[in-house]
């Protein structure tokens, strides 16, 4: 790999593309196709690397997490959440214990 991509990255190129076409964009195609679309894709990428992770695979579940980031984001696009947001409610999550953490959501 000869340069740095992160997750914000890929998150700003999401948000690029939600502004082009669905000719010309499949980000736009799956935006334009609605949440119920998008989340079915995440569900099916998320098994796909569950299995691949049962499996041993290595590289099926290196290929598999790529598709669970990228159908997340574009997922969190769709739901208007960033992912800075979603960082930043990681970040107050470490600052306990994951058995407090769980035992202080309601639901």
């Amino acid at each position: 790999m000869t340069e740095s991509f992160t997750l914000h990255d890929l998150a700003a190129l999401i948000a690029q593309r939600a502004q082009s076409t669905a000719d010309e964009s499949y980000t736009k195609s799956l935006l334009v196709s609605g949440t119920g679309r998008i989340a079915k894709k995440f569900g099916e990428e998320a098994v796909e690397a569950v299995i691949a992770a049962v499996q041993k695979d290595r590289n099926a579940l290196k290929l598999e997490a790529a598709d669970v980031l990228y159908h997340l984001l574009v997922l969190l696009q769709d739901g208007g959440v960033s992912l800075q947001d979603v960082l930043d409610e990681l970040a107050w999550r470490t600052r306990q214990s994951g058995h407090e953490e769980k035992a202080s959501r309601t639901g």
